[in-house]
Parts: C-alpha cells; structure tokens; sequence
C-alpha cells in the first residue's frame, strides 16, 4: 500500500559549504536531487525509531487531527 506524502512543509537547515558540496555531488552521482535523498534519509530515520509501520501510525495520526 502507498502512501502519498504531503509536500508542502519546509524545512531550513544551516551546513558547512563543504559537506553541503560532498552532498550535491554524491547525491548527484546516485541520480537522486538533495531533496530526495534528504526525504529518504528521514523516512529511514522514522521507521528505525517507530518500526516499519510508522506510515500508519503518522498518516492516521494527522488525518485525526
């Protein structure tokens, strides 16, 4: 079952130009735009602290409120 994500929260971070640089390009290598992998990187973070179910969990819980 898929899920469509709501796009539409910013988030602002602040990184040194440097490890911004090695980011864009090894994003860049892998085909995928910062963006995309920065998404990849919190679902993944989200499911090691929830367990594989989290979308549940986080989509029921903000259609609720």
């Amino acid at each position: 079952m898929s899920t469509i994500e709501n796009r539409t929260a910013r988030l602002t971070l602040l990184v040194d130009p440097d490890k911004k640089a090695t980011f864009e390009r090894l994003c860049a290598e892998e085909d995928v735009t910062p963006s995309q992998m920065v998404r990849k990187l919190i679902r993944e973070y989200i499911e090691r602290r929830l367990g594989p179910t989290w979308r549940d969990e986080v989509f029921n819980d903000h259609k609720a409120s």
